[in-house]
């Protein structure tokens, strides 16, 4: 075998950008030190149809809850239009999704065929958009659709999350 793991995974810089092992260039805060939570960042270019956001973390060991929200902006007054937010309840096992557009929260959503994040282990999420809606995946399971409340998909260039997690890489 060619190299030990730490020599295939190293991570190497170069013109300011990291390249992971793959040789794909990505930012340097994406990779260290962790992401901070909790998190606020710009999507380049906001959303559009075939967009995807991936979220790859480690799950607290005693968890309540955490959210990932797509936003238009970052703004707290008036507070920023939410085109979704997904809210993981650990102590009911629901992953709850809604908007908030003009401060008026929209009709929640709640229903998944299981609860798929585990105290203290790693997931990934996708949110992968398309022109009616997002469709998001955990661990490579498409886990629901949620159809977009704003129209203007373009506007959607901020990503926040919060909660009991830690951040291991956005893309």
């Amino acid at each position: 075998m060619a190299g030990s793991v730490a020599e295939r995974d190293e991570v190497k810089l170069e013109d300011g950008h990291l390249n992971n092992s793959l040789g794909s260039p990505v930012q340097t805060d994406v990779y260290f030190p962790r992401l901070i939570v909790p998190f606020c960042g710009h999507i380049k270019g906001g959303m559009r149809p075939g967009k995807k956001i991936l979220v790859m973390g480690i799950v607290d060991l005693n968890p309540q809850s955490f959210e990932i929200s797509l936003t238009c902006g970052d703004s707290k007054d008036p507070p920023a239009d939410v085109a979704i937010e997904l809210k993981a309840i650990f102590t009911d096992k629901q992953l709850l999704r809604n908007s908030c557009i003009a401060g008026e929260r929209g009709e929640e959503q709640s229903a998944i065929p299981y609860f798929p994040f585990i105290p203290d282990q790693p997931f990934r999420v996708e949110i992968l958009c398309e022109h009616p809606r997002f469709r998001v995946f955990v661990d490579g399971h498409q886990l629901f659709d949620f159809y977009h409340r704003i129209e203007t998909l373009s506007s959607i260039d901020t990503i926040k999350i919060n909660g009991d997690l830690q951040i291991t890489k956005l893309g």
